[in-house]
């Protein structure tokens, strides 16, 4: 029998047919790894600690604790049931890159099916924004299949022509998402960093808490480039013609510094900075983040 799991790195993924079926087998192959649930690592988050009573169940208790004090105290949880997760999805122009056979919106939305197909399997709920310079798509949370397929069908159709406008955007999602829940972005998130953080700490105001998937290629990273290159602009910049040699050294200097101050302003607001290349395996990168998470619970 064919083992599933060779479908888990991205030029696998995008040779199957169905953004579904890419999904479900990055998830069972996450969880066939996993001894333990991981679904209470990624819907539940530690408020507080209270004295233990006859009757509590036991597996709540705290042992570093019971080992510090020797008195037995409970761990309680926020929002244990009917966690509201977004996706907050880049589709614009920039994202269609890539210097491979999978571009960043085919990762981009790889990972967000495989997220949506995660939570809804743990019976929580999801909502669902596509962007570019304005909101394409706004789906309020749901925990049905339907809502997943459809999800799915959105995402099909492919990338938009525009240019990303996020910092205004993100403002607004601040005041329409009025359930204090889970926000992921999934963006290359090429704007200004300044206006991207001012809406990260508006979004963090109305209490949310927020993941950036940062999702890059890796030739964006390296700038391999060597002959005379033509770039073809995207996002309504102009091709440009050029020697890539010549630009290379202010380019990556350019490229960490953007990448340095997005990680730095979103650790100050205690925001998750995940970033995700597109040559890593999607089970690799999905994993990684969730055992994160799993080990904040504990």
């Amino acid at each position: 029998m064919d083992d599933p799991h060779r479908y888990l790195d991205p030029l696998s993924l995008a040779k199957m047919k169905g953004l579904e079926l890419q999904a479900r087998l990055v998830v069972e192959g996450y969880l066939s790894g996993m001894h333990k649930s991981p679904y209470h690592g990624f819907s539940v988050e530690f408020a507080q600690h209270r004295e233990y009573v006859p009757g509590d169940d036991i597996k709540h208790i705290d042992w570093k604790v019971y080992g510090k004090t020797g008195r037995f105290f409970l761990k309680q949880y926020e929002e244990e049931t009917n966690l509201v997760c977004w996706l907050i999805l880049d589709v614009s122009e920039s994202m269609k890159y890539g210097s491979g056979a999978v571009t960043k919106y085919d990762y981009a939305c790889m990972a967000a099916a495989s997220l949506a197909y995660l939570v809804l399997h743990q019976a929580d709920s999801i909502g669902f924004v596509t962007f570019d310079n304005e909101v394409r798509k706004f789906m309020k949370p749901s925990s049905q299949r339907a809502h997943r397929k459809e999800m799915i069908r959105v995402m099909n159709e492919g990338g938009g022509q525009e240019k990303s406008h996020m910092g205004p955007l993100f403002h607004d999602l601040a005041e329409s998402i009025k359930r204090r829940g889970l926000i992921f972005i999934i963006s290359d998130m090429f704007d200004e960093v300044a206006e991207l953080l001012m809406a990260f700490k508006h979004l963090r105001h109305k209490r949310h808490e927020v993941v950036l998937w940062h999702i890059l290629d890796p030739a964006e990273l390296s700038f391999p480039f060597q002959e005379a290159t033509l770039f073809r602009g995207l996002e309504q910049y102009p091709e440009l013609l050029t020697d890539p040699r010549s630009l290379r050294k202010s380019y990556l200097e350019l490229i960490s510094g953007f990448i340095e101050e997005l990680k730095r302003g979103c650790r100050d607001q205690n925001i998750d900075y995940v970033q995700m290349r597109t040559d890593t395996p999607l089970n690799v990168a999905l994993s990684s983040y969730l055992a994160h998470r799993l080990t904040r619970t504990k």
